[in-house]
């Protein structure tokens, strides 16, 4: 009797499966394309490719306008300077029309904080009195056989004023920024000083460029 219960069961499931189903698939045409979607090119799906550093031969001052100064520096100072750094990587002035690059350049004066460290030698660490400051070692760890002597660290902080070379390079074709930098000298010191501090801070500018 079980045996030919269970055999009515499983006709029965299987003449359910075999039923028709209610679920039935159905689709649609896709909608047509837009007019020119076959002939247009969609930039944003590929890479940009990379810049071609090689084919900046010349430059010209962007908008034909030259340096800035400050009240240290004259601008023809940093026009010089920024000449012979763009003449050093091969950058050389056009001299018809527009240049290769679009050259902008401009000096501002800006205030840092420095510290510096004194290493302070406190008043039992001398045999004989008396208080003292002094690089690390410059009194010693020993002193005369009485034993190890350590110093106090004393941090000095001050602000000094600093000029900054901002230099921009920009491509006179599509006009994007190729290269942005800027580089920091103190202000402090005679006109040659500054001067020879200017041209080094223009040069550590420009240094890295063209990138590899």
């Amino acid at each position: 009797m079980p045996y030919r219960l269970s055999a009515a069961l499983l006709c029965v499931a299987l003449a359910g499966c075999q039923g028709s189903n209610p679920y039935v698939a159905s689709s649609r045409p896709l909608p047509p394309a837009p007019p020119g979607a076959a002939t247009t090119f969609d930039a944003s799906a590929y890479p940009p490719a990379p810049r071609d550093y090689g084919r900046y031969r010349s430059w010209t001052w962007r908008d034909g306008q030259l340096p800035t100064g400050t009240a240290l520096t004259e601008p023809a100072q940093l026009a010089d300077a920024v000449s012979n750094a763009l003449d050093q990587r091969g950058l050389r002035p056009a001299r018809n029309g527009q240049g290769d690059l679009l050259v902008s350049a401009n000096m501002s004066l800006e205030r840092r904080l420095r510290q510096v460290r004194e290493d302070y030698y406190p008043y039992d660490a001398y045999p004989y009195g008396g208080y003292g400051y002094g690089g690390y070692g410059s009194v010693g760890r020993y002193h005369n056989g009485y034993g190890v002597y350590g110093s106090v660290p004393l941090v000095r902080t001050y602000e000094v004023e600093v000029m900054v070379v901002h230099l921009e390079l920009y491509d006179a074709r599509d006009g994007q920024a190729v290269w942005s930098t800027s580089a920091e000298t103190a202000s402090q010191g005679s006109q040659g000083e500054r001067e020879d501090a200017l041209r080094e801070s223009v040069k550590k500018a420009l240094n890295g460029y063209p990138p590899s």
